[in-house]
């Protein structure tokens, strides 16, 4: 008997938007499940309940996944007030509840509290590690759940619209920030509770919400030739906010076999090392010493020499 194949080696991006009630593991099993990739992965878990970008990562992009989720994220969401919720969304049981509501003035005069470096305590129903145990399994199980604050950034937070009963937001905020907690916060400080009723992801990184595909149109690319090129991203898609640099022949050999490389005025931090087009490695510079510190399995396109950028 032969041995069974493991899949397809292609690398790249998918910028697949996720429907409502799907989970992100789900997502990612159908599209393996349509790729015949090798390897997939996610950048970012997205609730069941939310919709929007999800980062797909296929082949080498799986190695990437860890500095995609440090990439800032984009948020639209409504917090529907007069309630407060376990969850902090609409999934849970009420906890509390207020007949007020708050005033449009009040509400913008309280979101520069909330951008920049702000302490967040994160949901009861979270992934936080307590004891070696899962926050939202302690609180399924009706035990005692304390979680400390922790800082997170917040870059803009704006209001989009408002009625009565709801208010609609943008948010543009760094690794680890929970969208619950601000609605969740946001309703105490306002003194009529709120929570989450929609919430879609809309940017990770260079991927946004309007060039994302759903399932449906990524299965119906299934059976013609060579479509999968069309919607798979380039590994560097997703790593909008790290600096790249292009590298001669020469230089991409070195950075392959692990060595060091020196330019000039390259910036001190994480670096992007390109070339003929592809991501080779990520490396981290010192004052002008490049190191690679993830160097990427991606056949190297001989003679090409394009210079540097």
């Amino acid at each position: 008997m032969g041995r069974r194949s493991k899949g397809l080696a292609i690398n790249g991006w998918i910028n697949l938007h996720k429907d409502l009630d799907m989970t992100s593991a789900h997502a990612v099993a159908v599209v393996k499940k349509l790729t015949n990739a090798a390897k997939v992965g996610h950048g970012g878990t997205l609730d069941p309940m939310a919709t929007g970008v999800l980062p797909i990562a296929l082949g080498e992009a799986t190695k990437l996944v860890p500095y995609v989720m440090d990439q800032a994220k984009t948020y639209e969401f409504t917090v529907k007030w007069g309630e407060e919720r376990d969850t902090d969304d609409q999934e849970g049981e009420v906890t509390q509840t207020s007949d007020a509501r708050p005033y449009l003035g009040d509400i913008d005069a309280l979101l520069p509290k909330f951008t920049g470096v702000i302490d967040q305590v994160p949901p009861t129903f979270s992934a936080i590690k307590i004891d070696g145990e899962r926050a939202y399994d302690l609180a399924r199980a009706g035990k005692k759940v304390e979680i400390p604050a922790r800082p997170v950034e917040i870059f803009e937070f704006t209001r989009v619209n408002d009625d009565v009963n709801e208010t609609r937001f943008a948010v543009k905020c760094g690794k680890g920030t929970y969208v619950r907690a601000l609605a969740r916060d946001l309703g105490r400080e306002l003194g009529c509770y709120g929570y989450i009723s929609a919430l879609s992801r809309t940017r990770v990184g260079g991927l946004t919400v309007e060039d994302a595909i759903s399932l449906d149109v990524l299965g119906e690319l299934r059976n013609k030739a060579a479509s999968l090129n069309d919607v798979l991203r380039p590994m560097a898609t997703a790593l909008d906010d790290i600096p790249a640099l292009t590298l001669v022949m020469e230089e991409a050999r070195r950075v392959k076999s692990g060595q060091t490389i020196k330019h000039r005025g390259v910036p001190d931090g994480l670096l992007c090392l390109n070339y003929g087009g592809d991501v080779i490695a990520l490396a981290e510079v010192t004052s002008g010493k490049i190191k690679p510190v993830r160097v990427f399995n991606i056949q190297m396109k001989e003679n090409i020499d394009v210079g540097n950028c």
